[in-house]
């Protein structure tokens, strides 16, 4: 099958697309850990996507129509915008990361692609989305300018980061009622770099953390304007207490942004 032109077989794009040499410090992080992440993202109710993937379906909201999920990794959030009722093409500059959403069954098209430079025709899309992406893209301006250019007019972007607060400070300890400190300054951008154990599972994060206002900015510049603003409170039924914590404090934000008129 093929959606607005690109091929729904791995093996077609990957033969089609750009070489992944000298890739970008971003790309070559999660190749080199995408098997460390398909176990901790497969896991079950294992990290916090499942504390709050029931109150993500509420915020995407039932639809139809062509859905982009952009840095996909290994599949989860186009499996929820499939549960959506979309037409979902799953795109990651990480092959083995796309052949793993593929071999679930996550989508209904599949691409190697990175987020600044998407293999689609302008306006191929009613909904954009990049969950827990632009945090670990290195140019966030470009990307955006990308997922604009192809989100058709009457479009949607939907955006997931671990919110610029949490990001910049820590818990003071392990217990539930810790506090959270701001160690060192809210503003800049930074590079970090960082590894979690947990139940006998081992993952490497980095990427960059940046306030809010950059990524304000970054979509204002590209003509995106914010309607939605949440702040979601894990759901603790049947989840892990170290969840708890984040009942004080926003761990995410999320937005919905549509494209202003040209």
């Amino acid at each position: 099958m093929v959606i607005d032109g690109l091929p729904s077989s791995l093996e077609q794009v990957a033969c089609e697309g750009a070489p992944m040499s000298g890739m970008p410090i971003d790309i070559e992080h999660w190749s080199r850990i995408a098997s460390e992440w398909m176990a901790w993202a497969r896991a079950p109710n294992h990290d916090a996507f499942w504390a709050y993937r029931g109150s993500l379906l509420a915020f995407i909201g039932q639809g139809a129509g062509d859905a982009l999920d952009v840095g996909c990794g290994e599949g989860r959030v186009s499996r929820v915008l499939k549960e959506c009722g979309y037409r979902v093409t799953a795109i990651d500059p990480v092959e083995k990361l796309v052949s793993a959403a593929e071999q679930a069954g996550s989508a209904d098209a599949y691409g190697i692609a990175a987020a600044a430079d998407l293999p689609f025709e302008n306006c191929s899309f009613d909904l954009v989305v990049a969950y827990n992406v632009l945090m670990d893209v290195e140019d966030v301006p470009a990307a955006l300018k990308e997922i604009r250019r192809v989100l058709r007019p009457s479009g949607t972007l939907v955006i997931s980061i671990v919110h610029p607060f949490a990001d910049r400070g820590r818990f003071a300890g392990p217990e539930a009622n810790a506090p959270f400190v701001l160690q060192e300054s809210y503003f800049g951008r930074e590079r970090f770099e960082d590894t979690e154990v947990r139940n006998g599972l081992k993952m490497h994060f980095a990427g960059w953390s940046q306030p809010l206002e950059s990524y304000m900015a970054a979509l204002e510049n590209v003509g995106l304007a914010i309607t939605s603003l949440r702040e979601p409170i894990p759901d603790m039924a049947h989840k892990g207490t170290h969840m708890e914590r984040w009942t004080k404090i926003p761990l995410f934000l999320w937005l919905k942004a549509i494209p202003l008129p040209i």
